[in-house]
């Protein structure tokens, strides 16, 4: 599965206008409408876009903490905990890892206080043994896909690891 440069463009025309149409994309591009809906199919199905709905704020709905919690699990629990933590509202992403601890999450809350009500939800469940918190003080670098987009369409390909 690859991108080249025409993918990388029309990628990055839709981060810059999420709204944008395909015919106006592809008057944009300077390709045909056709060309524009094949390579959004083929992107989609091929995984490379995920998806097309709105970036939310977490702080915006009243949620400014963020923090990161590494989580220690009993063995053979990963399932149940993944079950667990998908019930919990606060928690946007969990993340198997490596390393010291089995688990990372990030979370949201209402206020530093509010935060211990989430860590308490979080490892209010027997299979989780230790949690270690890391409160986030800024986010300098915001997620950001478009430079390895770009990166991916210059060498013309994404590399699959094979």
């Amino acid at each position: 599965m690859g991108i080249d440069p025409l993918d990388g463009r029309l990628i990055k025309l839709l981060e810059r206008e999420p709204r944008i149409g395909v015919l106006e994309a592809s008057r944009r591009l300077g390709v045909a409408r056709g060309t524009v809906q094949a390579r959004l199919d083929r992107m989609r199905a091929n995984g490379v876009i995920r998806g097309f709905g709105p970036q939310v704020d977490p702080a915006a709905l009243g949620y400014p903490v963020t923090a990161f919690a590494t989580l220690e699990i009993k063995q053979g629990q990963g399932p149940d905990v993944r079950a667990h933590l998908a019930t919990v509202p606060e928690v946007l992403e969990l993340h198997t890892t490596t390393g010291h601890g089995d688990m990372l999450c990030r979370l949201v809350a209402r206020s530093n206080a509010d935060l211990q009500r989430v860590i308490d939800r979080v490892v209010g469940f027997d299979g989780i043994v230790r949690a270690s918190t890391a409160i986030v003080m800024e986010n300098p670098v915001p997620l950001r896909i478009i430079p390895l987009v770009e990166q991916a369409a210059q060498e013309g390909t994404v590399q699959d690891g094979t």
